[in-house]
């Protein structure tokens, strides 16, 4: 259970009809921010920006991870559950943040751009490498597939995405973390944007009245127009499925996962839809009901990558829907058939994905052929535990491997530690993973990996739910010194040292990798 605060306007009436505009505040970093503490700050404070006739939604975000990770889905729940509760006019919310929160208002701003009718990150933080340098004169060395993975969390990288979101950017002007903001102008220029960013004068870490009051306005004024749902232009960046919609296109499958991967769409004189694609597969062109401003009972004309296609027009009630697949190089209209071992939008990787959703961690009963191993796997399957408590608030659900039922397997993803002798539910299923162990090695292709070899693959017993194979924790690369660098550290295959655990909190487990890569 994760607390959020709410900030209810005179004017809401419990019996009216009214909806009402909702904007989400993400805190700033508090060390001492524990549950208790924030649903004491959320009853004394109403926070920086209480808008008139605006509902304020204050998540708590899993204390100080600017609302990644578990932090994102929570945020995401909270939205879903205030709107059962309130009338909500889903077509007027606004994403808002100032320090960390600035940050988490960024990375929710350019993968969730098509919920937002305006963002206003302020101060904050928006990649790892260029922020720690300014900030904190810090060099980072991660390894190759570190660096793939902060393409996840460097906004810059998804700067195109804000053509669809209006952005209004405050810093003080002499506040450091006004690096995020220049930074994100400088990537939003490369991509044909332009960014509005209102500073401070001589002001640091902290709003500036009057400035603020020119905030509010303009975010006002974006709020009033609503949210456009058929946008005629589409421009989209992605670099993983797990965030793979924007309007009425949604990308199924890419070439390669963290590489740039783009659509460019265009709705055209009412009679066809043009489309420029970048290392996609399959995608999905979508339109619900009444809001398809193509010719009804007319045939759509789909231009893609400069091939011509054509596809039945919108029904009687304005509804459309056209599925394109490539087979060889060519589009053809159609969903690709399914494939035993795909990616797809939920079930992409890396590691760290598992624990965006239900998981529970799978204890092993049985005895491994290894002591070294399965000391050292009853040893960081406890620490694991400890830190999903420390970093994210919450006591991971935890069963022996003889107790796991069905209903587990369908509505879990499984973190299974150990190996097939001393882990039951991996022993049943280890014939069928693409990863073989022997008495001294695992094997997963070429790469032969004495120790460990963490790795993210989907359930052969429940091929919607991913299975986490673990020999060490679920290392998120949680720094609380450095919040930047709050970054997934895992890649899907990660083999490990068999070297004692790392406990110091500013230390770099990757460190301790034997190698990683990608499926």
């Amino acid at each position: 259970m994760q607390p959020y605060g709410l900030v209810i306007p005179e004017s809401y009436q419990a019996s009216g009809k009214a909806k009402h505009r909702l904007d989400l505040w993400f805190h700033g970093r508090g060390e001492n921010l524990s549950e208790v503490n924030f649903i004491d700050q959320r009853e004394k404070q109403k926070g920086t920006f209480t808008p008139a006739d605006t509902i304020v939604l204050h998540p708590y975000g899993r204390y100080c991870n600017a609302n990644k990770f578990a932090g994102e889905i929570d945020t995401l729940e909270a939205i879903e559950s205030v709107q059962k509760h309130y009338r909500i006019d889903a077509d007027r919310i606004v994403a808002r943040g100032f320090s960390m929160g600035g940050a988490a208002c960024w990375q929710f701003a350019v993968h969730y751009p098509d919920r937002w009718v305006a963002a206003n990150p302020g101060a904050g933080f928006a990649e790892t490498a260029d922020f720690l340098n300014v900030f904190q004169d810090e060099k980072v060395a991660p390894t190759w597939y570190e660096k793939k993975l902060w393409h996840w969390y460097d906004c810059t990288d998804w700067a195109l995405n804000l053509f669809h979101c209006p952005t209004v950017a405050y810093s003080g002007e002499i506040d450091k973390q006004k690096q995020a903001a220049d930074i994100m102008e400088q990537a939003m220029q490369r991509e044909g944007l332009k960014l509005t960013h209102i500073i401070g004068p001589k002001t640091a870490h902290k709003y500036e009245p009057e400035a603020a009051a020119t905030v509010e306005r303009l975010v006002s004024e974006f709020a009033s127009h609503g949210l456009q749902h058929t946008p005629t232009v589409i421009h989209f960046v992605t670099y993983t499925l797990r965030y793979n919609h924007m309007h009425w296109v949604t990308v199924n499958r890419l070439g390669e996962h963290w590489k740039r991967a783009q659509v460019d769409a265009e709705l055209v004189d009412g009679k066809h839809v043009k489309l420029q694609t970048n290392n996609v597969t399959s995608l999905t062109l979508s339109m619900p009901a009444g809001t398809c401003p193509l010719r009804v009972n007319q045939p759509v004309r789909v231009i893609i990558d400069g091939q011509e296609l054509t596809e039945a027009g919108p029904t009687a009630d304005e509804s459309w829907r056209c599925d394109l697949h490539k087979v060889e190089g060519k589009w053809v209209i159609g969903f690709p058939m399914s494939e035993a071992f795909v990616k797809h939008h939920g079930l992409q990787g890396p590691i760290d994905d598992a624990f965006m959703d239900s998981f529970l961690i799978v204890r092993p009963t049985g005895k491994s052929k290894h002591a070294t191993v399965e000391k050292w796997v009853q040893a960081e399957m406890d620490r694991a535990i400890e830190h999903w408590r420390r970093q994210f608030r919450g006591h991971p659900r935890v069963k022996d491997d003889k107790d796991v039922t069905p209903e587990d397997i369908q509505s879990s993803n499984l973190v299974l530690w150990g190996d097939p002798n001393s882990n039951l539910v991996l022993a049943k299923i280890a014939s069928k993973l693409p990863i073989r162990w022997t008495d001294e090695q695992i094997e997963a292709g070429r790469p032969k990996v004495l120790g460990g070899r963490p790795c993210l693959d989907r359930n052969p017993s429940q091929p919607g739910k991913p299975q986490t194979l673990r020999r060490t924790e679920q290392r998120l690369h949680l720094s609380r010194l450095r919040l930047s660098q709050q970054c997934p550290a895992s890649a899907e295959a990660t083999g490990l040292g068999r070297g004692g655990s790392q406990h110091s909190a500013r230390q770099s487990f990757s460190r301790q990798d034997r190698g990683g890569g990608f499926f």
